[in-house]
């Protein structure tokens, strides 16, 4: 499996849910915010748009500008939205994953666990 095998990566899964959570309020800060809220780790805002970008090539969001308003001087703001190849990457990747963990004991990982 070669990087365009069209799953998704770590973090491109956790852009995607948020946007998913964010419906129609999601642009990169808000997508940020809510992965920080979520995972409880910082996130740089670079990393969010280039992930954003990256998903928009692959066509699995949607971009739209948003006009601006007095608080942001006018300037446009870029919303997104999961397309629906996004959705259905999101899919394929929480199937992937119960396959994986299925059967796993966490009591038998080092140091035991819930």
């Amino acid at each position: 499996m070669g990087a365009d095998d069209g799953l998704l990566g770590s973090f491109e899964e956790q852009v995607l849910l948020a946007v998913v959570q964010l419906g129609d309020r999601a642009y990169g800060m808000r997508v940020r915010r809510e992965i920080e809220d979520r995972t409880g780790r910082e996130v740089s805002i670079g990393a969010v748009y280039a992930t954003l970008d990256r998903l928009a090539k692959k066509g699995l969001i949607e971009t739209r500008l948003e006009s601006g308003d007095q608080v942001r001087s006018g300037r446009a703001r870029k919303m997104v939205r999961v397309s629906p190849e996004g959705a259905e990457s999101l899919r394929r990747a929480r199937e992937q994953s119960r396959r994986m963990w299925e059967g796993i004991d966490l009591s038998t990982l080092p140091g035991g666990g819930a």
